[in-house]
């Protein structure tokens, strides 16, 4: 009798296709999704273009941000013929799933999501349905796979754990039917912030340019953005609760050199700020540089990236379509 082999760890992650990758969403998620491609997990990979609908949208430039995004993450090392890549709205499930798990879903548990207050703050004239429930339909894109893990930042655990409410709601009410995911969080360089304001997160939203650095930045444009990121009148590299900007650097320079804290602050010992910039600067360039190349190529073959989305639906609605038949059965849902 031959031995079982253990199953593999599914992993579920997700990314809005709401313009260019910043280099925080690159270092606390995408850089570890092609690592995270091992014999161990099975990955399923997801373009989030309906959560994006959660702000207005201008539709040729969220078409042109879907395949973007596409092929960003093919040029950063996600392998199709390891791990499923596709759009979210080409997979119809998911938005099915949402409705059975939002009748499973209180509103009490939707209006404590902080994110729904700080989106609502921001973005006051367009306070939509879609904005509150999100969550839900965030939990189905996670309880359809039966996912075990699911890399995500520290913002976004709350809206994890309600997804972990849901299932075990769903599974006592109508029986075991959801896997219980588990948060999987990076512990370092899981939160790039701001070069402009290093006690926020870095985001493309920013209305400072020199705030983000892009993953399409050209090597000028990276090293004249990390030349004026905040730091302090202190001049030594040290990490720091009191030393944001300066530990927000040490953090990058750490993820692209592989040095820990203690072996950077040794290199620029009584260096000043100005060379720890511009050696920070440059080992972004060199680490982003192979993936830009990569991302030229792919992108000019719409019909490589548009195939690969094809086969990442297709294998993704066939596990999503037996989970949304289970959960309609269970129910009550009149099946033909």
């Amino acid at each position: 009798m031959s031995e079982q082999l253990p199953r593999k760890k599914r992993i579920l992650s997700g990314i809005q296709p709401t313009g260019t990758f910043t280099l925080g969403n690159y270092v606390g998620a995408v850089r570890n999704w092609g690592a995270l491609q091992t014999e161990e997990h099975e990955c399923l990979y997801m373009i989030a273009d309906l959560h994006a609908l959660t702000v207005r949208q201008e539709p040729a430039k969220l078409r042109r941000n879907t395949r973007e995004a596409a092929a960003m993450l093919l040029a950063a090392g996600i392998d199709p013929a390891r791990s499923l890549l596709f759009v979210q709205s080409h997979v119809p499930a998911h938005t099915q799933l949402s409705w059975a798990l939002s009748c499973c879903t209180q509103f009490g548990e939707l209006s404590r999501m902080t994110q729904y207050k700080d989106k609502s703050a921001k973005h006051p004239d367009n306070v939509n349905a879609g904005l509150f429930t999100y969550p839900v339909l965030m939990a189905a894109d996670i309880l359809i796979y039966n996912a075990d893990l699911v890399p995500v930042g520290i913002d976004q655990k709350q809206h994890l754990e309600l997804a972990r409410n849901i299932a075990q709601r769903f599974n006592g009410l109508y029986s075991p039917t959801f896997t219980m995911p588990e948060p999987y969080i990076l512990k370092a360089g899981a939160k790039i912030m701001s070069l402009q304001e290093p006690d926020k997160k870095m985001s493309k939203s920013d209305t400072n340019a020199n705030s983000f650095v892009l993953m399409t930045d050209d090597a000028d444009t990276i090293l004249r953005k990390f030349k004026r990121a905040v730091t302090d009148s202190d001049g030594v590299v040290r990490a720091s609760e009191d030393k944001p900007g300066v530990t927000n650097l040490m953090t990058i320079y750490s993820v692209f050199t592989g040095k820990d804290f203690e072996a950077i602050e040794k290199e620029f010992d009584g260096q000043g700020y100005g060379a720890f910039k511009e050696a920070v600067a440059q080992s972004v360039i060199d680490g982003l540089a192979p993936i830009q190349g990569e991302y030229k190529r792919i992108l000019e073959d719409k019909d490589y990236v548009d195939g690969v989305l094809k086969q990442g639906a297709e294998q993704a609605s066939r596990l999503a379509d037996r989970m949304v038949a289970k959960v309609y059965k269970k129910i009550g849902l009149l099946q033909l």
